[in-house]
Order: C-alpha cells, then sequence, then structure tokens
C-alpha cells in the first residue's frame, strides 16, 4: 500500500467507527472479567525465550538482546500456567506476533500483528471456561449493542445477543459430516456462535490435556462466529503433569530442549491445573461489524506477505 492510499485510509469515517468499537470491546471485556468475575489483569510479555509453538507452520520472530536470543510472543500460553502460581484468575491484552504462510492473507481474518484477550483460571475446567467465555461475550455485545447502536446501524449491522448455551459439535462429527473443510462451512451455515469441541490431539499442541478416558482426545474447544467469520476463540484445560508433558512433546516430533526453561521450571515448581482461553480482539470486532477483512477494523494492519509503511 502506497503512503497516500495510506494516509486517505486513516481518515475514513468507517476506520473510525471501527476504534470506537475496539475501545468499547476492550473496555467492556476488561469491566466484566474485573468487576464481574474478579478477575486481575496482568502486563503483556513481549518477548521471551521461548513461546507458544502452535499447530500449523509460522516464520520464526526473533530478535537478540544482550548476546541472548529471545522469541517475539506468539501466545502467552506457558506464562498464563506459570502465573497461576501468583494468581487465581488472571487476564491480558496480549499483542502476538505470528509470521503466517502469505496464502492466508485471503482468508479476511489472519493479521501478523494482533491483539488477544488472553484468560486463565486456576483449577478450572474446559466446563468452567466455556460459561466464562460465552458469558463474556454476551456481556460485551449486550454492552455494544446499549453504547453503540449508531455505529452498527449505520454500517448496516443487525447484530444479535447470543442465546445461552452455544452449541456444542464434536471434532470427529463435524469431520465427519462436512469433510476437510468443516469449520468454514458450519460457520457459514451457523447463526449463533458455536463451540467445537474433542479435538484429536495431533491436531493441537503439547500443552492442551489430553482427556485421560478417552485417549487421543483433548479436553480443548473452540469458538466459531456464525455467518462466515470463522474461528474466534481457543483454549481448554492444560497438561501440568510433567510425565504427560514429556510425552506430548515427544509425539508432536519436539524436544524438552526447545522448551527448557519451561521445564526446569516445570521440574521445580510444578504445574497447577487451570484452563483458559484466547478470543483475538481485531477478529471480534471484524464480526461485531459485520466487516469483510479484518484489516478493515484495524488501524495499522499487516496483513501475511503484505507491507504497510506505517
Amino acid at each position: 500500500m502506497k503512503l497516500e492510499q495510506y494516509g486517505k485510509r486513516l481518515s475514513s469515517p468507517y476506520l473510525r467507527k471501527a476504534m470506537k468499537i475496539h475501545s468499547d470491546v476492550r473496555k467492556f471485556m476488561s469491566d466484566f472479567l474485573k468487576n464481574e468475575r474478579d478477575f486481575v489483569e496482568i502486563p503483556p510479555v513481549i518477548i521471551s525465550a521461548i513461546t507458544d509453538p502452535l499447530n500449523h507452520p509460522t516464520t520464526k520472530s526473533q530478535v537478540q538482546v544482550y548476546g541472548y536470543t529471545y522469541e517475539l510472543t506468539k501466545s502467552m500460553i506457558f506464562h498464563k500456567q506459570i502465573a497461576m502460581h501468583a494468581l487465581d484468575k488472571i487476564f491480558s491484552f496480549s499483542p502476538n506476533i505470528r509470521l503466517e504462510p502469505t496464502e492466508r492473507k485471503k482468508t479476511g481474518r489472519h493479521l501478523i500483528e494482533f491483539t488477544q484477550i488472553d484468560v486463565e483460571q486456576k483449577n478450572a475446567s474446559r466446563e468452567d471456561v466455556m460459561n466464562l467465555a460465552e458469558d463474556l461475550v454476551i456481556y460485551t455485545i449486550k454492552k455494544l449493542l446499549e453504547k453503540d447502536s449508531d455505529i452498527l446501524k449505520s454500517v448496516g449491522r443487525d447484530l444479535k445477543i447470543p442465546t445461552k448455551p452455544f452449541k456444542r459439535i464434536a471434532y470427529a462429527e463435524a469431520l465427519k459430516n462436512y469433510g476437510e473443510d468443516f469449520e468454514t462451512k458450519l460457520s457459514k451455515e451457523a447463526k449463533e456462535p458455536f463451540w467445537l469441541i474433542d479435538i484429536e490431539i495431533t491436531e493441537r499442541e503439547f500443552y492442551d490435556r489430553e482427556d485421560p478416558t478417552r485417549p487421543g482426545i483433548l479436553l480443548d474447544m473452540d469458538l466459531i462466529y456464525p455467518e462466515g467469520f470463522g474461528e474466534a476463540s481457543s483454549g481448554g484445560e492444560r497438561e501440568y503433569e510433567l510425565d504427560q508433558i514429556y510425552k506430548r512433546i515427544a509425539k508432536k516430533g519436539q524436544t524438552p530442549e526447545q522448551f527448557k526453561w519451561y521445564i526446569e521450571f516445570v521440574k521445580k515448581f510444578g504445574l497447577i491445573p487451570s484452563a483458559g482461553f484466547g478470543i483475538g480482539i481485531e477478529r471480534f470486532v471484524r464480526f461485531v461489524m459485520g466487516a469483510k477483512d479484518v484489516k478493515d477494523v484495524t488501524l495499522f494492519p499487516k496483513a501475511p506477505g503484505e507491507y504497510y509503511p506505517i
């Protein structure tokens, strides 16, 4: 994008409306977690010796600091687990850097730089955090409809408050009935947000907890927006037993050395059972406004494979 185009874009009325929604989304989510559920907000982690390995290919983003190599945060998953030693219920507005393959710029929902609200709760089950996430989404949409109805009407968005509990669909059922592209197909036909649950172990990272009663099935979940807007959130229960962590790392074809300081921490201090999730703020605003592309509701977007001068 040329600098002149960039300047015109920044002064567009639509983008100004999107930024107002952004601001209110952050406020309402924070208000809900702090005031309604007694969560503590913690500062984000920007660089660390390790970060989320993810289950799909991304280019490493590293910086050299004082002769040491740090990675830019892909998600705060490890830090959220460790934070359970200090606090029972936490959240953070966490900036994430994920250098996605260039073809993902066509999805309308991928950025290489984005923010998610990252939530974690000590001794919580998947049921606990699914219930929490549903309440968070419903609360935020209700507040937006109260405060920003004029903005939503002006962009032609007829936003509805979701009905609780959200529908649940098992991964195996979705794959059987809709094929490999089941998420897209299900999202397009859905009228309200829904959950994908019981995802196969090969499809997720080693820190997602395997169901002790169902080998190969994870106690995790993805929240999917309706109307074709796709994935909203990912989360679940966490592995906290060292032996199981070793087994899961091996299954992923990884080594403990790749997660050295995390493993050393677990050896010395252990991990506390927890569960949590992350919700992408830009994707949430895109859904709320009914935008075609997440870039359209982001002030300084950086899409895979594209260059922006600012």
